[in-house]
C-alpha cells in the first residue's frame, strides 16, 4: 500500500505549511500529494506551486469539480501540469452535488449523473490521446457545440499541444454503488470519501469489474496523539459538516453513504441537528465508532495495529490528511 499526502482545500487562505509538508512527504518516500477544491480556492494552482518545489512525488487532485470547467479545459490543465512536472500528474475528478453545482457554479445538476461523468471522461481521454479532433455528440457535452443558440460554425479541433502521456491516470470520486461500478469500468482509480477497512464488503460488488492496476485511494485523517477522543474531534467536525450541511435534506450523497455503511439513524440525526442550526450538537452526534473506523488516530501502537487492517484490503493508496510532520513520519515508518 502506497502512502499519499492529502492537503485538501483552503479555508481562510493558503496554509504556509503545505509546501513544507509536501517536501517532507517526498523525503519520507510518500508516493503522492493531493489538493482539492470546493467553492473557494482551486485545486490546480496550489498543486502547480507544490510541483515547482518538489522533484519526485506524484501530484494529484482529489478532487477537481466537473461543473467548474468544461472537460477540455480540465484536460488542458492536466496536460499542462503533467508537462511542467515531468509526468507526475494524476487527475482526480468529482461531480459534487446539486447544492454546489447549482448554487455555486450556476449550472444544472445533470439528471443522469452517470452519463454526464462518462461523457466528461470520454472527452478528456480524447484530448490526452490526441489521435484526432475531439468529437462527441453527447447528452451533456457536445464537441463541437450543436445547440440551437450556437452559430453553427464550430468544428472539431485537435489539441495543439502534444500531451506528455496519453495514459495520464484519471480517477473519480464516487459514492453511490452504480457510480462506483462505472468508475471501476471507465477510470484508472477510485477516490472514496469515507473508507472503513471493517466494512470493505459494502463496496465489493461495485468493484467487481476493476481491472488490474486499478487504484483504490481513500482519504483518512491521521494524528499521532495520546487522547483518541480528542484526536477524533476534527474528524467528527468534518463529518458533521459533510453529513449535515453538504447537501439538501432530501438529497445528500454523504449522508446516504454513511447510511449504507450501517449508520443510517445517526446520519439522519446529524442532518436534522445541522439543518436546525444546532451545529455543535450535530458534531457531537457523530458516532465515535464511525469517525474512528475511517481514520487513524491515537498512540503509535494503536495506529500500527489499525494500519494493518487497511493494508489487508483492496486499498492501493492511503491518502493521509495529517496536520503535522511527526504523524507523516510515523506512518512512513509503520508502512515500511
Amino acid at each position: 500500500m502506497r502512502l499519499g499526502l492529502a492537503l485538501g482545500y483552503w479555508g481562510r487562505g493558503p496554509d504556509p505549511g503545505h509546501v513544507e509538508l509536501a517536501q517532507e512527504a517526498e523525503r519520507l518516500g510518500y508516493d503522492s500529494v493531493w489538493t482539492a477544491e470546493a467553492w473557494g480556492s482551486d485545486a490546480f494552482t496550489p498543486l502547480t506551486w507544490i510541483a515547482a518545489q518538489t522533484s519526485r512525488i506524484k501530484l494529484g487532485t482529489a478532487v477537481v469539480q466537473m461543473a467548474a470547467r468544461s472537460p477540455v479545459t480540465t484536460a488542458m490543465h492536466a496536460l499542462t501540469l503533467d508537462h511542467l512536472s515531468g509526468g507526475r500528474m494524476m487527475l482526480g475528478l468529482g461531480l459534487s452535488g446539486p447544492q454546489v453545482v447549482e448554487g455555486w457554479y450556476g449550472r444544472a445538476f445533470p439528471k443522469s449523473p452517470l452519463t454526464a461523468t462518462r461523457e466528461y471522461v470520454d472527452v478528456i481521454r480524447q484530448v490526452l490521446r490526441r489521435e484526432g479532433p475531439v468529437a462527441l455528440e453527447g447528452r451533456f457535452h457536445s464537441h463541437p457545440y450543436r445547440g440551437d443558440d450556437g452559430s453553427g460554425l464550430g468544428k472539431p479541433l485537435k489539441p495543439i499541444t502534444h500531451p506528455l502521456r496519453a495514459d495520464l491516470p484519471v480517477l473519480l470520486g464516487a459514492e453511490g454503488p452504480k457510480n462506483i461500478a462505472q468508475t471501476a469500468r471507465i477510470a484508472d482509480g477510485w477516490l472514496p470519501l469515507y473508507w472503513s477497512p471493517m466494512r470493505a464488503d459494502v463496496y465489493k460488488a461495485s468493484l467487481a469489474d476493476a481491472r488490474e492496476g486499478f487504484m483504490v485511494a481513500p482519504m483518512a485523517r491521521a494524528k499521532v496523539c495520546d487522547d483518541v477522543a480528542e484526536g477524533l474531534l476534527p474528524v467528527k467536525a468534518m463529518l458533521g459538516f459533510y453529513i449535515g450541511g453538504m447537501g439538501h435534506s432530501a438529497r445528500n450523497f454523504h449522508a446516504d453513504l454513511m447510511a449504507r455503511m450501517g449508520f443510517e439513524e445517526e446520519a439522519r440525526r446529524i442532518q436534522e441537528l445541522f439543518l436546525a442550526g444546532r451545529r455543535e450538537e450535530a458534531v457531537l452526534a457523530v458516532p465515535d465508532q464511525f469517525a474512528d473506523e475511517i481514520s487513524l488516530v491515537g498512540p503509535r501502537a494503536r495506529i500500527a495495529e489499525r494500519l494493518e487492517l487497511w493494508r489487508k484490503g483492496p486499498v492501493t493508496d492511503l491518502l493521509v490528511l495529517a496536520p503535522d510532520a511527526q504523524t507523516l513520519r510515523v506512518l512512513a515508518e509503520l508502512n515500511g
